[in-house]
C-alpha cells in the first residue's frame, strides 16, 4: 500500500485505578463487550486505512517530527513532566533502533502521536499495557491509559527517562523543566512538539507533544501485522471521532 500511511514516518529515511494515583490508570469509556475490543476504546484506529484524499477531505494531516532513539527497545509512554525513574515500561518491547515519530493533527490540535516500527497497515490492534496489567480485568466502563497533567504526552526509551530525571534534579530553586529548559525548544514548533535531548551531544532523545485538548487520561495502542509483530504504537488524544467522519456516527 502506498500513500500517507507508508510515507508518514518512513520518508524520513527508514523503509488507575481510581483509588490512588498510578502511572497508568483506568477510566470510564462507553460500555464494552465481555471480550474486550480495542476498537470500542478508540473509534480512530481505522485512520491508517484512509487514502491521502480521504485524509485531506477530513482535514487531517500527518506531520513527521523526527526519529526516536530506542537503545533498549523498552518504551515509556507518559506525561514527561510528571514522571520519574520508577516509571514502568510498556509490556511489549521492540528491536533496539531509531524509529520515526509522526503526529496526526486535526482541528488545530495534536489528535494522535505515532511511533512507527515497520511499514504497513495494521490488521489487528492491542491495548498498550504495563507488565502487571491485563485487559481481561477491566470492567465494561474502564480502559488503561496514562494520565496527563501538564498538557504533554511523550514516547521515550527507559534510559532517556534516567537522563531527564538527572537533569531535573540539577534545577535550582524556583526553576522548572518546562519554563527553563523545554519552552525555548517548543517555541519554533508553535508549542506542538519537540524531539528533546536531555543531555547535549547524547543521541538519547524524547518525543514530546501537545496532548490534544489538554489534560486527561489517554490510551495507547499497538498496531500489529498478521504475524503479530508491532508496526506502530499510537496514543489517541480524543480529538477525532470515527477518524473525523462524524456524520457516520
Amino acid at each position: 500500500m502506498s500513500g500517507w500511511v507508508e510515507q508518514f514516518g518512513f520518508k524520513l529515511g527508514r523503509a488507575i485505578r481510581i483509588l490512588r494515583r498510578e502511572p497508568w490508570t483506568s477510566m470510564s469509556t462507553p460500555a464494552m463487550s465481555a471480550e474486550w475490543d480495542p476498537a470500542q476504546a478508540s473509534s480512530n484506529l481505522g485512520i491508517f486505512g484512509l487514502s491521502e484524499a480521504q485524509m485531506a477531505e477530513r482535514e487531517i494531516t500527518a506531520t513527521p517530527i523526527g526519529e526516536l532513539d530506542l537503545p533498549t527497545g523498552e518504551i515509556i509512554a507518559c506525561d514527561p513532566l510528571t514522571t520519574g525513574m520508577d516509571w514502568p515500561v510498556l509490556s511489549r518491547r521492540v528491536k533496539p533502533g531509531r524509529y520515526p515519530v509522526s503526529l496526526i493533527e486535526a482541528q488545530g490540535r495534536v489528535a494522535a502521536a505515532v511511533l512507527r516500527f515497520r511499514p504497513g497497515t495494521p490488521v489487528r490492534w492491542e491495548l498498550a499495557t504495563l507488565p502487571d496489567q491485563d485487559t481481561s480485568t477491566l470492567k465494561d466502563d474502564e480502559i488503561f491509559g496514562y494520565s496527563v497533567d501538564t498538557g504533554l504526552g511523550s514516547f521515550m526509551d527507559k534510559t532517556a527517562m534516567v537522563l531527564m530525571s538527572e537533569q531535573q534534579d540539577k534545577l535550582q530553586a524556583g526553576q522548572n523543566y518546562y519554563d527553563d529548559v523545554l519552552a525555548v525548544e517548543f517555541a519554533p514548533n508553535q508549542d506542538r512538539f519537540v524531539m528533546h535531548h536531555p543531555v547535549a551531544g547524547s543521541p538519547l532523545n524524547i518525543a514530546m507533544f501537545s496532548s490534544g485538548w489538554g489534560d486527561g487520561i489517554y490510551p495507547s495502542f499497538w498496531g500489529l501485522n498478521a504475524a503479530g509483530e508491532p508496526l506502530l504504537l499510537m496514543t489517541d488524544f480524543d480529538v477525532l471521532e470515527n477518524a473525523d467522519d462524524r456524520e457516520g456516527e
